[in-house]
């Protein structure tokens, strides 16, 4: 009987054990976050430039290719379809407008229509004009100028001591190289012309300088917001040579004054008498 009560007792122990091992790891479970499923984003095929594209190129088979793009991250203006890019069998291809690296999507604005022609024109800003300035390889930075850079003009004109530099125009863009407007091509070379984008007044400013002396292209560097023009300078204020010995003349000093005297007379006696100081 004693064996009988010793037993279940031990089974009692053993389910009530059972039973709070069974809730506390149903209460634990209860308490742990539902695992995230990673789902992945809409992807739409993006043209972009299988290969570097330059300003004026014709847009042709074999130089866009589709990639996979996240539709949340579609650029604006972005093809989507090839027939929207390529021309049909025979047609008149689009040109590039600009220089599209390759790897970087092709964007309506990007590109002419099917069959359209493109110019420099086509880079000008509202108000901008488009000058050519006669150059060498020392005007030109060594010939370093590029499309797409940003140049001061320095104008020099004058002989002997009398000639002089100045800037005449500041952060003016450059769209040409001769007949480069590639801005990707980064080869320097010796030109003759740099076509440069000036407003109307600048212009004017520019046809007048070239007449009147020689112009100079000095390098800017990109995002530079320097605008205040230096002072032009001539030859004669440069420090040229040893400086030349100032030569100091002293004037003599003046003779002393005469001693100023006074004649006394007591009768037949006469007296001169030095007044004093001088005076």
């Amino acid at each position: 009987m004693q064996l009988t009560s010793i037993l279940l007792a031990a089974l009692g122990l053993s389910v009530a054990g059972g039973s709070a091992y069974l809730a506390h790891g149903y209460m634990q479970a209860s308490t742990v976050a539902p695992p995230v499923v990673e789902t992945e984003p809409d992807l739409v095929e993006v043209m972009i430039a299988a290969r570097d594209i330059g300003f004026g190129d014709a847009i042709e088979d074999g130089m866009v290719v589709a990639q996979a793009w996240p539709v949340g991250a579609l650029p604006s203006g972005a093809f989507t379809r090839l027939s929207d890019i390529l021309p049909a069998d025979g047609g008149e291809p689009r040109r590039s407008r600009t220089s599209i690296a390759r790897g970087q999507p092709i964007l309506a604005d990007h590109v002419s229509a099917f069959g359209e022609r493109v110019t420099i024109v086509q880079t000008l800003s509202e108000n901008g004009r488009a000058m050519a300035i006669n150059v060498n390889a020392e005007t030109a930075a060594g010939g370093f100028v590029r499309p797409g850079d940003y140049v001061d003009v320095v104008l020099t004109q004058g002989t002997g001591e009398d000639m002089s530099a100045a800037t005449i125009l500041q952060n003016i863009r450059v769209i040409a190289v001769d007949q480069d407007a590639d801005q990707q091509s980064d080869a320097p070379q010796v030109s003759r012309t740099v076509t440069v984008e000036v407003t109307a007044d600048q212009g004017q400013s520019l046809a007048l300088a070239q007449r009147a002396g020689r112009l100079s292209l000095m390098l800017r560097n990109y995002g530079s917001a320097d605008e205040s023009l230096p002072r032009a300078i001539r030859l004669s204020d440069m420090l040229l040579g040893e400086e030349e010995e100032i030569v100091v003349v002293e004037e003599p000093a003046p003779p002393p004054a005469p001693p100023r005297t006074v004649t006394v007379r007591r009768g037949v006696e006469v007296e001169t008498v030095a007044m004093e100081g001088g005076t």
